[in-house]
């Protein structure tokens, strides 16, 4: 990244997280309890952690308190990116995007195609931006949360807050 990519880097955020899944609970999600010491150990604070079914209605209202929040400015899911029957969460948030960054979900499979192959491909991770929120749906496995995390989303956080927030 250049210098003016980099100028927002110490910019310090709230963020919103939502793990997906019929089958984990708070007590057992390892995945959003590793994206939370990864998003506080870059120096943010998570506002709001949950977890809720794969249940588009139950996906719906919660991204919807997460927008309605003054403080967070990133919201990030987890689960549901997949082609399976039970995978709501892409299509249901996509609905409240005001724009979508393409760039994201094509970078993401890249990298997770070189993890762990092809498989990596058929996620259907996407970002957009809606009321002035970055969303990222990432897939609900360890390894995919910690990519985006890492290489993607902690680096650059600060320069697209600023973009977003340029008038």
């Amino acid at each position: 990244m250049t210098k003016d990519h980099l100028r927002d880097q110490e910019t310090k955020t709230f963020f919103a997280l939502l793990v997906t899944s019929d089958t984990r609970t708070i007590e057992t999600d390892e995945t959003g309890r590793m994206a939370k010491i990864l998003i506080e150990e870059a120096g943010h604070r998570v506002r709001l952690y949950d977890l809720v079914p794969n249940d588009a209605s139950k996906i719906k209202g919660w991204i919807k308190k997460s927008l309605d929040s003054r403080d967070v400015r990133v919201i990030i899911t987890s689960g549901g990116t997949g082609v399976g029957a039970k995978d709501k969460t892409v299509d249901t948030v996509q609905g409240v995007f005001e724009k979508t960054l393409p760039g994201f979900g094509e970078h993401m499979r890249r990298l997770s195609y070189d993890e762990v192959g092809l498989p990596g491909v058929w996620s259907r991770s996407t970002a957009g931006v809606a009321g002035g929120k970055l969303i990222f749906c990432l897939p609900g496995s360890k390894g995919a949360v910690r990519t985006a995390l890492e290489k993607i989303i902690l680096p650059g956080v600060g320069h697209m807050l600023w973009e977003l927030d340029r008038v």
